[in-house]
């Protein structure tokens, strides 16, 4: 996995982080979620590395990168530090402008960075997500069985730390099987994601980033709808035709409708497959990604 790229790892005193990174031209920064790492971005990452300088990193907490204490109030793992983390990573390797793509939690991420940094962000794309507020907002039974971190993930040290690492396999297990399809993640990926849920450090990291999601990332979010903030680059939404986001929002006009509420400019439609289309269908995730990042910016 990965054949021509380059391990960093960056200590950038909040965080330490590891990334691998290849390829020339404009430079793009791929974003993983949960439960994965930046190996998601096996299939795509080379395909973007023939026409870009591809930087695939893990975040604060997941992967190879650290995990920094937390806070009572988790704004340690906040998106907001999770993108300042990022933001400093691209700055140490040279990179004064990029275009951000995340799935997942990574998507959060990434909004979160043209959010915070429009000077730094050329164009976003956020792949099967809306923006964690407006997905709590909208939380019923759907979200609490069909997406159960969000809630037990979010629950008081020690009860989901324990069950991360005490049942990571079967975690990642369901998950694949779950949200996306059987094939979706191998066997061997798969190993490697629940390996850092058996972590104590990292499922404790995690558990901090879903118990910032509950508050604090809603908070900020809040914040910005109140002031009127926007993202001001353009935006690209892709979404799972099999998944919740394909019905669960069709009385609002869909995802669309909704990220239409926090960018400027945003275009989308929906990928087969499942949540982890990026892992099940890369070649036809890289191909809209690309025609998204070929196509005049302004």
């Amino acid at each position: 996995m990965f054949e021509g790229f380059t391990s960093v790892e960056i200590d950038t005193g909040a965080a330490r982080l590891f990334a691998r990174r290849a390829g020339s031209g404009p430079s793009i920064l791929l974003l993983h979620g949960f439960p994965e790492t930046h190996l998601m971005w096996r299939d795509i990452a080379p395909h973007l590395a023939a026409t870009h300088t591809v930087v695939c990193a893990d975040l604060r907490g997941y992967g190879q990168s650290g995990c920094p204490e937390s806070t009572p109030d988790h704004a340690a793992y906040s998106k907001r530090a999770l993108a300042a983390d990022m933001l400093a990573l691209m700055d140490r390797l040279g990179y004064s402008r990029f275009s951000v793509i995340g799935h997942d939690r990574g998507g959060r991420v990434a909004q979160r960075l043209a959010l915070d940094a429009p000077d730094k962000v050329d164009a976003l794309a956020v792949l099967d997500i809306i923006p964690v507020s407006e997905a709590w907002d909208r939380a019923d039974d759907r979200l609490a069985l069909g997406f159960w971190p969000w809630a037990l993930l979010a629950q008081p040290s020690p009860l989901p730390e324990t069950i991360l690492t005490r049942c990571g396999d079967v975690i990642v297990a369901d998950a694949a099987a779950n949200w996306g399809s059987a094939n979706a993640i191998p066997k061997d990926v798969q190993q490697e994601y629940a390996a850092m849920l058996r972590d104590a450090a990292h499922a404790h990291a995690i558990c901090e980033e879903y118990r910032a999601a509950a508050s604090i990332d809603r908070d900020h979010d809040r914040l910005d709808q109140e002031a009127g903030r926007k993202i001001t680059c353009p935006t690209l939404a892709l979404w799972s035709a099999a998944g919740a986001l394909a019905t669960w929002y069709e009385s609002e006009g869909g995802p669309l409708a909704i990220w239409r509420r926090w960018s400027a400019a945003v275009k989308g439609q929906p990928v087969d497959g499942g949540h982890f289309f990026p892992e099940e269908r890369p070649k036809e995730t890289a191909e809209a990604l690309s025609m998204f990042l070929r196509k005049p910016k302004g």
